[in-house]
């Protein structure tokens, strides 16, 4: 159910996010998924990858600094209100969303949302119960 996520900060200039792409691939790390959000100064980029473990020291020996922080990955179906309806049942739950995105499946009408909310746990349990898919990492790397 929980997945681990990288957020490495980046400096706000050409190549930056070049290099750290280039780290992880130089090591044979494949980038599952990722977000990246800026500012005038810096960003913060969000990935997922199997081994998050050898990634995180690899880019903090490249000079990154790297917080692991512990999301999970839903299933939604790719239909109007999809989305909608799971918001309304964490809303509901009084569960709090610091930030998600996605990413499209190959057709399979469903899309993948990779969510970090306030309280992973009991998150996990009202969608459980709400029958909403909740990815354990072995679907969600499969």
């Amino acid at each position: 159910m929980k997945l681990k996520q990288l957020s490495v900060f980046l400096e706000n200039r050409p190549g930056h996010l070049g290099h750290v792409c280039k780290m992880l691939a130089d090591a044979g790390i494949s980038i599952e998924t990722l977000t990246l959000a800026d500012t005038q100064e810096f960003g913060i980029l969000r990935l997922i990858v199997r081994d998050w473990e050898k990634a995180k020291r690899i880019l903090e020996v490249g000079g990154s600094a790297v917080n692991a922080v512990d999301v999970m990955a839903i299933e939604v179906p790719d239909q109007p209100g999809g989305l909608e309806n799971i918001l309304k049942v964490a809303e509901q739950a009084g569960l709090g969303i610091a930030y998600m995105y996605a990413f499209a499946l190959n057709g399979e009408g469903n899309t993948w949302i990779v969510i970090r909310f306030d309280d992973l746990d009991r998150a996990a349990q009202v969608l459980a119960d709400a029958g909403i898919g909740v990815l354990s990492a072995n679907e969600f790397y499969k």
